[in-house]
């Protein structure tokens, strides 16, 4: 039902009305605040410190995506390297970061972008800097900035999109004893003819993504809340005796916290996506298209107070 309703549930939330009550409505908010770590850097540090003693790694991801100008773009970037400033300060946090190319420029040129994108990687000094995988129109930019700079950062890493029909090539083309992948299903709505809509098959795309990029000898952070997967992949990992330096699961912050602590208990790596900063709707849309049972619940609470 969910997967049938995610069209829609995305159509709805970006009607202007729909983005208001959110965004403006105090209950909205607080909504929002079950995925997002806060509005400033200090909320995300205080969330990621929380999330350690519990014994779960956070990668932090300052909101936003497709930015109109030069200037916005240079904003962003100023944003990650306080970000990694305040990691390296607080080394105890074991945090990483994670980074969208539109936020740093890339609707606008792909050079702009890069040097960008550079000096957010040598702020990073050797913390790990993973490029998130956007809709299917960046992928061919995105994959040609991750190539291009890897080798001289090699704590670079990048997501691929397991429902996307190209990302068998493209794992085989990633892959390598030099490449460190975020292993995800997909959170952006495509049709047919570029990606796989069926939940099975999306699942065996990922189990078979997954074992070809290890089988490579690539670092893969398996992203992903889906229980059979994530019980998949323990078993396939164990039965092969990979080393607990070879992968990581990774969940989104809010979500599935059960499975996150039955991880941590058994010994297996954790790390949470922490998102922060005030640009966040985005964001949320995506989270509530995957449950859009959530957005049923938040409208009516919202209605009947207003009522």
């Amino acid at each position: 039902m969910g997967g049938f309703l995610r069209g829609p549930t995305l159509w709805f939330t970006e009607r202007a009305a729909v983005r208001r009550l959110f965004t403006e409505h105090r209950l909205g908010r607080r909504f929002a605040a079950r995925f997002v770590a806060g509005d400033t850097l200090e909320d995300a540090t205080h969330v990621a410190g929380g999330l350690r003693a519990s014994g779960i790694r956070t990668m932090l991801n300052h909101l936003g995506e497709e930015v109109a100008s030069p200037a916005q773009a240079a904003a962003a970037t100023d944003a990650y390297v306080r970000g990694l400033k305040r990691i390296h300060e607080h080394p105890e946090l074991d945090a990483d970061v994670s980074v969208k190319l539109t936020q740093l420029g890339l609707d606008d040129s792909s050079e702009l972008c890069r040097e960008n994108m550079e000096r957010v990687l040598q702020a990073a000094s050797g913390t790990l800097v993973m490029i998130d995988m956007e809709s299917r129109h960046y992928v061919d930019r995105t994959i040609e900035m991750y190539l291009g700079l890897r080798d001289r950062f090699p704590k670079l890493g990048i997501c691929l999109q397991a429902a996307l029909h190209r990302t068998p090539e493209d794992a085989a083309r990633i892959g390598g004893p030099d490449a460190i992948v975020r292993m995800c299903k997909g959170a952006y709505l495509e049709p047919p003819e570029a990606a796989l809509q069926g939940r099975g098959e999306i699942r065996s795309a990922y189990a078979r993504l997954a074992a070809s990029l290890l089988a490579a000898g690539s670092v893969v952070h398996l992203a992903t809340h889906d229980r059979r997967l994530v019980a998949g992949a323990e078993a396939f990992l164990h039965a092969r005796g990979l080393a607990r330096e070879r992968y990581e699961f990774q969940m989104l912050y809010g979500i599935r916290r059960d499975l996150q602590a039955a991880l941590v208990a058994r010994g297996e790596p954790v790390r949470v996506y922490v998102p922060y900063g005030t640009e966040w709707y985005p964001y949320l849309t995506r989270r509530l298209a995957e449950r859009p049972g959530n957005i049923w619940f938040f409208v009516s609470n919202a209605l009947r107070r207003a009522g």
